[in-house]
């Protein structure tokens, strides 16, 4: 007899109670499922059930391989699944989550996708906070940083790189930064979206940085931030946010040769279920969109922010910044 039949027989049998309620499930006969389960018994060489008149109960040898067999029966559920939705092209509704510092790449990964996938539609949240994920209903979460509940699966997609940025515009009025330490000079505007968003720490050959940066605007909002850097002062914005800006010259990368610590972008969703191929294939694609998205290919790099701006450096004569370097000064 087939084995799998077999040990689904004897998993229906332990789940209903009874032969009848494991043929219901199977669409077997009684006899059928007795002669799977003896089978099955007489393969093993070992009794799976004890069995009276008023009840049937597993055996202590039973009770180890009903767990067995419960796994490897749905692990072969999986693989039959998966081969299916191969074969399926990805529709529905895609319910997303996302974090505000990565909202503008993820909505252009979005609008591309539903391009290729047309039967796809996109429901996309942005929240500071990772969101109840089952319970607000999403496939799927795609933050920057760690993950602290241990029940959710988590895939890593890439780096999230920040960078010290300005226009040519201000640059040219007020003097291009050479280390972390000339910031205190400039108007460094902020995005507040973490605790201590003023606080800028840096690490390069020399050491550490810790820089307060102080300016005349403040905001909760990557998008109003940015569009202020067109000539009002230098910020330190996510990479991905302003990837587009640097390839075109809208902005400069300010001092490459100090690094800044990097987050992990990852993605996020509930364990314990099947991954639909709307949420596989949109993971795919996303993953592929910020690998192509990376600091050292943007040709807006040290050479270009120095030789585009005449104005020498302004260096650090204000109190509003604290930098700490190598020797401890």
């Amino acid at each position: 007899m087939d084995r799998l039949t077999s040990m689904s027989s004897f998993v229906q049998v332990v789940d209903t109670g009874s032969f009848s309620g494991a043929a219901r499930q199977l669409k077997l006969s009684q006899g059928a499922v007795t002669g799977h389960i003896q089978s099955l018994e007489q393969q093993l060489g070992i009794r799976l059930l004890n069995r009276t008149t008023r009840k049937i109960s597993l055996t202590d040898e039973g009770a180890q391989l009903y767990q067995r067999c419960t796994r490897i029966l749905r692990e072969v559920a999986e693989v039959e699944y998966l081969a299916s939705s191969l074969q399926r092209a990805p529709r529905g509704r895609l319910r997303l989550n996302t974090d505000v510092t990565l909202a503008r790449v993820i909505a252009a990964v979005v609008g591309d996708y539903v391009l290729i996938y047309p039967e796809i539609s996109v429901e996309l949240i942005m929240t500071d906070q990772i969101s109840d994920l089952v319970e607000g209903q999403f496939d799927l979460a795609i933050h920057a940083g760690s993950v602290l509940d241990s029940s959710l699966i988590q895939r890593r997609l890439g780096k999230a790189q920040r960078v010290i940025c300005a226009s040519p515009i201000y640059l040219a009025r007020c003097g291009t930064p050479r280390t972390p330490e000339d910031l205190a000079a400039h108007n460094c505007l902020n995005v507040n979206n973490c605790r201590r968003a003023d606080l800028w720490r840096f690490a390069s050959r020399t050491g550490e940085h810790e820089i307060e940066a102080a300016g005349n605007l403040c905001s909760n909002s990557i998008e109003a931030v940015r569009e202020a850097l067109t000539g009002q002062g230098i910020c330190l914005l996510p990479l991905l946010s302003v990837a587009e800006d640097l390839k075109m010259g809208r902005l400069l990368r300010l001092l490459p040769d100090y690094m800044m610590a990097e987050a992990t972008i990852q993605a996020i969703y509930p364990g314990g279920r099947h991954l639909s191929t709307r949420v596989r294939t949109f993971l795919d694609f996303v993953a592929k969109r910020l690998r192509e998205v990376d600091v050292d290919r943007i040709d807006q790099g040290k050479t270009r922010t120095e030789t585009s701006v005449a104005c020498e450096p302004t260096r650090s004569t204000d109190t509003r910044a604290k930098g700490v370097g190598a020797d401890g000064n």
